[in-house]
């Protein structure tokens, strides 16, 4: 049985959970994740669980931030006034908008903080910063 590596199309259901133990994400149920082993369309940390086991295999893995999303960086936050948001939104916090940068570049940023003077934004991936946990199952290697 050949095991899963680079340039293999791998086939598989996960969970993923932050330390406390809430979920994030799972396919459990539905369609397996496909993806090609090695391309960088996943975490690293992902990728590197996968390496290596057949179908059929299940793996735990604990992936540090470094290997995930990065480490959370204040420096992509940034506070603008109140009064410079659109007059169609209203603002919350958790809602995500997207700016346009230099070029035409979307950003998504999602509103951390709205206050009568200010509103926060942040640029950082919601899970910047956090330990993940993957339940993974492999279902297929192509």
């Amino acid at each position: 049985m050949s095991t899963a590596k680079k340039g293999n199309t791998v086939k598989v259901f996960y969970t993923g959970t932050l330390e406390d133990g809430t979920e994030f994400d799972s396919n459990i149920g539905g369609t397996p994740l496909e993806f090609v082993l090695g391309e960088g369309q996943l975490i690293p940390g992902f990728e590197k669980a996968v390496t290596g086991k057949k179908v059929g295999d299940k793996v735990t893995t604990t992936i540090a931030p470094a290997d995930a999303y990065g480490e959370y960086n204040e420096e992509e936050t940034i506070t603008i006034p109140r009064n410079e948001v659109p007059e169609n939104i209203d603002p919350e916090v958790g809602m995500v908008l997207q700016l346009n940068m230099e070029g035409g570049v979307p950003l998504d940023v999602m509103i951390t903080e709205v206050t009568d003077e200010h509103v926060v934004l942040d640029a950082n991936h919601p899970l910047a910063g956090k330990t993940l946990i993957f339940n993974i199952e492999i279902a297929e290697i192509l």
